[in-house]
């Protein structure tokens, strides 16, 4: 099976997709009234937001990779996608993680840290890929020494964060990201 066909096969089946996506952000809702103000953080419904987060942000996550890798790699028109395959998990995944982190801290969410990290290394590996994919033989010409390896140092750093925070054993300590404001 190829990835075309998987995508013609999720585009095929819309209800069971509808279910699939529409139900994280229920779930996150239905949580944030059952327990009530404050208590989001508490035992059993951080773990049922953190199962919300991880249903929603996998299938979010894949079409967000589907749909930069229409519009920037293979060019194809994205009005002749399927919207619930390439728009709808998107929208999904942005409602779920708004619902969330107005309910509870995404701290407070179990492996959390770990998914942005993910996140993290998935999109500075899709921004590697399109550099590469554009730049050709432009670099050794148009683009300064000094700004290659800054942007060399800035993707690495990105990434090993990515890495630590996606890969980290729970016995580690978490590692905050830098913060230039001054504190």
């Amino acid at each position: 099976m190829t990835g075309r066909e998987l995508v013609a096969l999720v585009g095929a089946n819309p209800s069971v997709l509808a279910l699939v996506l529409g139900l994280p952000p229920l779930v996150a809702l239905a949580s944030g009234v059952l327990h009530g103000r404050g208590n989001g953080g508490n035992a059993p419904w951080k773990y049922v937001y953190s199962v919300a987060i991880y249903a929603t942000c996998v299938p979010g996550m894949l079409a967000a990779v589907l749909t930069a890798y229409t519009i920037f790699i293979s060019r194809a028109d994205l009005l002749d996608q399927n919207v619930l395959v390439y728009i709808v998990p998107l929208v999904t995944m942005a409602l779920t993680l708004v619902v969330v982190r107005s309910r509870v801290a995404f701290d407070a969410v179990p492996g959390f840290d770990r998914l942005w990290g993910l996140m993290t290394m998935i999109a500075m590996t899709f921004i590697i890929v399109l550099a590469v994919a554009r730049t050709r033989i432009f670099l050794f010409f148009g683009g300064s020494m000094a700004m290659l390896i800054g942007l060399c140092a800035f993707v690495f750093a990105l990434l090993k964060w990515g890495a630590y925070m996606a890969f980290r054993g729970s016995h580690q300590p978490k590692i905050e990201p830098r913060r230039f404001d001054g504190a």
